[in-house]
């Protein structure tokens, strides 16, 4: 039976004979239905019309979905002495996507900021040699798919490795989750940070909102305790969560000053 994907939002759901009825990931106030309903595709549909573009990304390697399909997110590959991560996910796998992973060492890991860039985890998982998935205990429920390849990590932080730090900074979902790279930006650390904040069009500053595409903002209660759990992590580059959405240098200031600008505003 196919296992169908949400056109708008990307989400793989379990298997099925015939599409579920809503999908549940778009129809939450943080998301939308697309303008034209409800409508689904599969994973063999879409690599019939859509391929992978494998680039890099101001110093990152990212692969994202080409043309643009549902939530336009890229993954990045991120290299560390102790072993490779996949950050984000993505709706389609290509051989040559893990073709190329697998040259630079392969991935040993997959870890996700949010259910909206959950899409198919588990196909990239079993294309990368069954490899875990590291999610957020708090976000459980937005799994569309079951499998013992999903790991749920608990509380504040997740030290991966002494290079790869997960966070918690809930506020856009209860779960979210940023990545902080101390060997990052060259040895000056970096941060990924997913829809936890946003890197915003003017890529000097970041936004902090529950709904991105409906514009509702962050609870200042959230924006204060995600302030605080960056406190103490430092980071020259902010990659954001699609092409060229990054701030390149300059991204702990830039992180600070838009927490400031942001309570400021709520609070006027």
């Amino acid at each position: 039976m196919p296992r169908y994907i949400c056109e708008t939002c990307g989400t793989q759901y379990a298997e099925s004979a015939t599409p579920p009825a809503t999908c549940v990931v778009c129809t939450d106030e943080r998301q939308y239905v697309g303008w034209n309903g409800q409508r689904w595709t599969t994973h063999d549909r879409l690599a019939a019309t859509h391929t992978l573009r494998i680039a890099e990304d101001d110093g990152v390697l990212g692969i994202g979905i080409a043309p643009d399909f549902a939530i336009p997110q890229r993954a990045v590959f991120v290299p560390t002495a102790d072993g490779n991560l996949l950050w984000e996910c993505l709706s389609l796998v290509t051989d040559a996507a893990v073709a190329e992973l697998e040259s630079r060492g392969g991935v040993q890991a997959i870890a996700i900021s949010h259910p909206h860039f959950y899409s198919a985890m588990l196909e990239w998982s079993e294309a990368l040699g069954d490899v875990p998935i590291l999610l957020h205990e708090a976000d459980r429920q937005w799994v569309q798919r079951k499998s013992p390849r999903i790991e749920f990590w608990s509380g504040a932080r997740n030290q991966l490795s002494d290079s790869l730090t997960l966070l918690h900074c809930p506020g856009h979902f209860a779960g979210s989750t940023a990545l902080h790279w101390r060997e990052g930006a060259h040895g000056k650390g970096a941060l990924l940070p997913g829809d936890s904040l946003q890197v915003v069009f003017d890529r000097r500053h970041v936004a902090f909102m529950y709904s991105y595409p409906n514009q509702i903002p962050m609870k200042p209660s959230f924006v204060r305790r995600m302030r605080e759990t960056l406190d103490g992590h430092d980071f020259d580059d902010v990659y954001g969560y699609t092409w060229g959405r990054n701030i390149i240098g300059g991204g702990r200031a830039a992180v600070d000053a838009s927490f400031e600008r942001y309570l400021a505003a709520v609070a006027a």
